[in-house]
């Protein structure tokens, strides 16, 4: 699980920052992005890999609801979506092992909350 949403909430916050960096050039946001997704890490990463099985992963196969983008907005509510759910679900599991990665992952939940809100809602992009 840790492995799993580990890679969810790095792939989500990558997929905004390019985003963010190619398509609205605004160097504040994918900036921010990409010092929050470099917080995303558990060591030591030989244990995740170990415990990775994306083969016989019983819902790798794409989802119809997966395939419902219809704009660059689709994709960032998507995304953001994803990163805050994994980085909840990260909290939750490090709450019994490790509470201060638990906090960590806390953290970065609020910052993408934060995030999505000036984002979507076109908040702070003066400095676009």
């Amino acid at each position: 699980m840790v492995d799993a949403n580990l890679n969810r909430l790095k792939e989500g916050i990558r997929v905004i920052e390019d985003i963010a960096r190619y398509v609205h050039n605004d160097k504040n946001l994918s900036t921010s992005l990409k010092q929050l997704r470099h917080q995303c890490r558990v060591e030591p990463l030989e244990d995740l890999l170990a415990s990775r099985d994306s083969i016989n992963d019983v819902l790798r196969p794409t989802m119809q609801s997966e395939m419902n983008r219809t704009d660059v907005r689709s994709i960032l509510v998507a995304n953001y979506k994803r990163g805050q759910e994994s980085s909840r679900v990260l909290e939750e599991l490090y709450k019994i092992v490790n509470p201060t990665l638990s906090e960590t992952f806390k953290h970065i939940r609020y910052e993408l909350y934060t995030l999505e809100k000036k984002n979507l809602l076109g908040l702070g992009n003066e400095s676009r």
